[in-house]
């Protein structure tokens, strides 16, 4: 079964948040995903406002940018989510956007060695291990969390260049695939991580998140036309968007599950007259065409 989702857009402001939750929750939706972009709102923040918000609803942090935080800090964040809230928080790392990271002062010289050692470290210190570590940016000695979680803790990571993905499907727990991944890219996509899980002697699950652009109602394909020139799609036949009503949306998000995507999450326009009704479009009308 397809885990369907939307994103809340931190281009929105964050006191718009409790009544997107809440819509979503009510009407039946799986999962919201919420995004750490520079200088936005916090990731971690919101979602434990949204998590605090609902009974039910899955909240997704896609991505925490690694060179932002310290990794014993982020364990003590993320151990404390996933105890206050079991089950409902999904926790996604990165890179984060170069061009950010320099402009904060942590632009790391090797990304991939970064993601690496943070990856490793934050996954054991979430299994309630003491780590020590003298890596080339996580350095460590004897941390261990007085409050682990107490179930299970996965951590994705979003990856796109050839390298992160093998990587990814090496030491996480799933990958974030961005928005303007097609499905052809899906399917090359997961081949990649799995180079990385048989290399790692991975045989566990390795599920597949993946951003599509959507927008509906009648000003749609305008809202759209405009989205994909914001993100640099000039190629109006290249498959990274849907418009339309419900058939529309489902029969897009078969493409991408034929392809290999475990979830598809869909990103609203940053100009979407209506953001609840969005949540409420996607939960109410296209999941129960979704199988």
């Amino acid at each position: 079964m397809t885990t369907l989702g939307t994103v809340f857009l931190p281009q929105l402001p964050p006191e718009r948040l409790r009544d997107v939750v809440q819509a979503a929750d009510g009407a039946g939706l799986e999962e919201l995903w919420l995004w750490e972009d520079c200088f936005l709102e916090g990731g971690l923040t919101t979602a434990a406002a949204a998590l605090a918000w609902t009974s039910r609803l899955r909240v997704g942090v896609g991505l925490l940018p690694v060179p932002l935080r310290n990794v014993a800090v982020s364990a003590m964040e993320i151990a404390t989510l996933f105890r206050l809230f079991p089950g409902r928080a999904v926790i996604a790392a990165g890179h984060g956007v170069q061009d950010w990271m320099g402009q904060v002062g942590a632009r790391a010289g090797s990304p991939l060695t970064l993601l690496r050692e943070y990856t490793v470290a934050l996954r054991a210190l979430l299994r309630g291990e003491r780590v020590s570590a003298q890596g080339r940016y996580v350095r460590l000695d004897g941390v261990a969390l007085d409050w682990p979680p107490t179930g299970p803790a996965p951590i994705l990571l979003g990856a796109t260049g050839d390298r992160t993905l093998r990587l990814s499907g090496e030491v996480s727990d799933g990958t974030v695939l961005t928005g303007g991944t097609d499905p052809a890219t899906v399917r090359r996509n997961r081949a990649l991580i799995d180079e990385g899980r048989s290399a790692a002697g991975r045989t566990d699950l390795h599920p597949v998140v993946v951003y599509l652009h959507a927008a509906t109602g009648p000003d749609a394909p305008q809202r759209m036309a405009a989205e994909r020139e914001r993100w640099g799609y000039p190629d109006p036949s290249r498959d990274v968007s849907v418009t339309g009503d419900e058939h529309a949306f489902a029969d897009a998000i078969a493409r991408w599950a034929d392809a290999g995507a475990d979830s598809v999450i869909l990103q609203p326009t940053a100009d979407d007259p209506d953001p609840e009704g969005f949540v409420r479009f996607v939960a109410e009308r296209v999941r129960p065409l979704v199988p």
